[in-house]
Parts: C-alpha cells; sequence; structure tokens
C-alpha cells in the first residue's frame, strides 16, 4: 500500500521565483523522461515481475520516483506562482495562467498532455530493465540542461539532488541486469540467424559535402565483423561489386533432422489412415440412409484417394520412402464407426445418419488435426511444396467437416418431430 508523509524527500528553496523556469520544470513533472512516467514505468514493470527481489528493486525505485514528482512538482508550483496575480507574468503562458490557475498539471513544457504512450513496458525483465536504464540517462541529461539554465541557487541544489539520485537508480538497474547472468546482447528465446548477425552493411557511402567519409572503428571492423560494402548495389547489371553477399537465409533450426524425423513419421501415419479410410468410406455410404449424406461420403472416398496420392508425393519430396506408418488412432476411429453402423441398423433414419455422421466427424477433426501439424513442420522445414500438398488435403478435410455439420442440421430437425399418427 502506499502511503503519503507530508514530507518532502528533499526541502524545496526557491528565493527568486521564476515563472518561465517553471514552465521548463514541467517537463521532468509531464514530460517523457519525467518523475511520472519514471513511476509508472517501474511501478507496472514490478507488478508483472514474476521474480521477489527484482520486483522489489522495481517497487523501490518506482515509488522514490513518486516522491520526485512532489519535489519537482513543488519546484514548479513555486516558480510559476507569479502567474496567480501578475500580468506581466501570466502572458507568459497563458495556458498554465488562465487554464490551470497558475498551477501545475500534468502537462510538458509545451502544454502537451501526459500520456502512458510514454511508457517502456515489454514484460520481458531483461529487456525492461535495458530500458529503465536509458530512461535514468535520458532523465540525468534533462536534470543537467535545467541546472544550465537555473538562476536560483536553492532550486539547482533541488536539481542536483534529482539529477544524483539517477545515476543511483541507473547503477541499481545495471547491476540487476548484470545479476541476471545474461550475455549483453542476448534478448529473449530466439537466436539470431548464424552469420547475418556478424555482418555490418555499409549503407552510406561515398564522399559528403562537408567531406564525411567512410569509417571504421570497433564497430564495424576486428572479430567478428564481416564487413558488407554497399550491399544495395550488389547483382546490380552493370556494377562491377565482388563485396561479401549478405546471409539473408535464416539459419536452419537447431535439431532439424530430428524435426524432419518427426514429419516422415506424421507422413506415414496420415497415409496408413486414409488407407484406412479408402475401406472405411464405401461401408458407411452403403450405411448412410439419406441421398445426400451417401453423395457427401461418396465424393469424400475421392478426394481421399487423391490425399493418397498427395501424401506419397510428400514423402517423396522429403527423400523417403512413400511407406506407411501403422495408424492406430484411426484404427479406434473406423472400429467405432462399424459399431456405429452395426447399432444404425435397428435405429429410424434420422438417428441413424445423425450417429453416423458424429463418427465421421470425429475422423474429420483427428485428420485436420494431423494434417495441421504436417503442415506446420513442413513450414518450419522450409519445405514448401510439401507444405502446399498438404494445406490442399487440410482444406478438404476441414471442408468435409462443415458439409457434415450442414447435412446433420435438417436431420436433428426430423428426428425431433413426432411420428405421424393415423386418424380415423
Amino acid at each position: 500500500m502506499y502511503h503519503h508523509v507530508k514530507k518532502l524527500m528533499y526541502t524545496v528553496r526557491v528565493d527568486e521565483p521564476d515563472p518561465k523556469f517553471g514552465n521548463m520544470l514541467l517537463e521532468q513533472f509531464g514530460g517523457a523522461n519525467g518523475e511520472l512516467a519514471a513511476a509508472m514505468q517501474y511501478s507496472i514493470q514490478g507488478l508483472n515481475c514474476e521474480d521477489p527481489g527484482r520486483k522489489d528493486l522495481l517497487m523501490d525505485i518506482g515509488t522514490e520516483e513518486l516522491s520526485h514528482l512532489e519535489i519537482v512538482g513543488t519546484l514548479a508550483r513555486m516558480h510559476l506562482k507569479p502567474l496567480k496575480s501578475v500580468r506581466e507574468e501570466a502572458e507568459a503562458d497563458p495556458l498554465i495562467a488562465i487554464a490551470g490557475g497558475g498551477g501545475v498539471n500534468l502537462f510538458n513544457s509545451m502544454g502537451n498532455p501526459w500520456t502512458a504512450d510514454y511508457l517502456k513496458i515489454t514484460g520481458d525483465l531483461d529487456v525492461d530493465l535495458r530500458s529503465n536504464i536509458a530512461a535514468e540517462a535520458r532523465a540525468k541529461i534533462v536534470y543537467e540542461r535545467l541546472i544550465d539554465f537555473c538562476r536560483d541557487p536553492g532550486t539547482k541544489d533541488a536539481l542536483q539532488f534529482l539529477m544524483t539520485r539517477e545515476i543511483t537508480h541507473m547503477r541499481a538497474f545495471a547491476l540487476a541486469l548484470e545479476s541476471m547472468g545474461k550475455p549483453p546482447l542476448s534478448v529473449g528465446r530466439i537466436a539470431p540467424t548464424a552469420g547475418l548477425v556478424d555482418q555490418f552493411f555499409n549503407d552510406s557511402t561515398g564522399e559528403g559535402d562537408l567531406g564525411e567519409v567512410d569509417t571504421r572503428g570497433p564497430w564495424n571492423e576486428g572479430k567478428p565483423w564481416e564487413f558488407v560494402e554497399a550491399p544495395a548495389f550488389h547483382d546490380l547489371p552493370g556494377v562491377e561489386n565482388g563485396g561479401t553477399a549478405i546471409h539473408a537465409r535464416s539459419a536452419p533450426p537447431n535439431g532439424a533432422e530430428a524435426i524432419q524425423e518427426v514429419l516422415v513419421d506424421e507422413l506415414r501415419d496420415l497415409l496408413h489412415a486414409e488407407k484406412q479410410l479408402l475401406k472405411a468410406l464405401p461401408k458407411m455410404q452403403k450405411a448412410a440412409r439419406t441421398q445426400q449424406l451417401q453423395t457427401l461420403l461418396r465424393n469424400h472416398l475421392v478426394e481421399t484417394e487423391g490425399q493418397v496420392e498427395r501424401l506419397n508425393e510428400c514423402l517423396r519430396i522429403v527423400g523417403t520412402s512413400p511407406r506407411a506408418k501403422p495408424c492406430k488412432g484411426m484404427a479406434g476411429l473406423v472400429e467405432e464407426g462399424e459399431e456405429v453402423m452395426a447399432e444404425g441398423k435397428k435405429k429410424e433414419d434420422a438417428p441413424a445418419d445423425l450417429a453416423l455422421i458424429g463418427a465421421a466427424l470425429r475422423v474429420e477433426h483427428y485428420e485436420i488435426a494431423a494434417y495441421t501439424t504436417a503442415r506446420n513442420l513442413a513450414l518450419q522445414l522450409a519445405q514448401p511444396a510439401v507444405a502446399q500438398l498438404l494445406t490442399l488435403s487440410l482444406g478438404e478435410e476441414q471442408n468435409a467437416g462443415q458439409l457434415l455439420d450442414q447435412v446433420a442440421q435438417p436431420l436433428m430437425s426430423a428426428a425431433r418431430m413426432p411420428s405421424s399418427v393415423l386418424t380415423v
């Protein structure tokens, strides 16, 4: 919980109020690099933080920034005080004098309202700590400039106090980041593309009007840097450029061979599943009572034959034999379908077909899951031809599921209707 103590963290003294300087101070009250932005940024980061130690750090500094906000607000109010009663001073800033009554508000020095857009919050602790270090550095520079323009000794002392605390916070954030043990350039979970990450693009070339020339330094030379000269001119007709090419292609993912094995297993499993359906669909078609369901199952049998051919082609593309792997999941679904058909012989048309559609829908959703998995694996392995073939089959399975659902709707209505009664 928060508790306000009626005492400033630093006692403010202003000997000579300066309304124009008071307006400058508002930059640190309601500006992008001001104390409210810092207080909100660190506090919200703290609320999101799962690490108890660093959460405490963020909440400590976020709360201190609220104390700094009170110091800056008090300084600004004391400098702006003449705007309340002196016409000439009020003319210096009518917005503050007339709309704000000569007091502070959540505006920056140009009268722009404070906004949460100032906050840098990603939810990734090491990234947020880096943002905080940069925020403290920017605030330190703003305080330096305010001190340079300040004539009042008491105000300078207060600003010096606030500026010093920015360095303290910067050091605390830097040590918290260092204590996480992450390499300086390690951000997030996904590794950068090998080779590309070490290339420096010399995209600003030639000699400028003021004599600027290409320069080299530790930022673009020495290990591990690979200097790429004028990449925009590479491969242009009529331009001789034998420079290093850009490593634009993503590096193969770690464990690509293992992922390839998973894809092959998925394809072979699907192949066996579809071959089982080639035998099951004619039986389901024969068991169907309504013409619409019979037609749907007959059409899907033709689609299934094409899906088998696509799976054979996919296996050939990935460089393996088109051999099926026993699919126990589909075997169970087919067995369940046979039970449904056997039980349906004792039922009326609508309930029998509804039960058959239920069995068929379970098959479709099983295949949709399998095709989705295989398609996504092919995409990750940069196998666009395989992914395209699997996407076609996936679309057919999704369409078949929708058509089965459409056929079921009128059957449900028919099943609810009372049996006809003959009257004499």
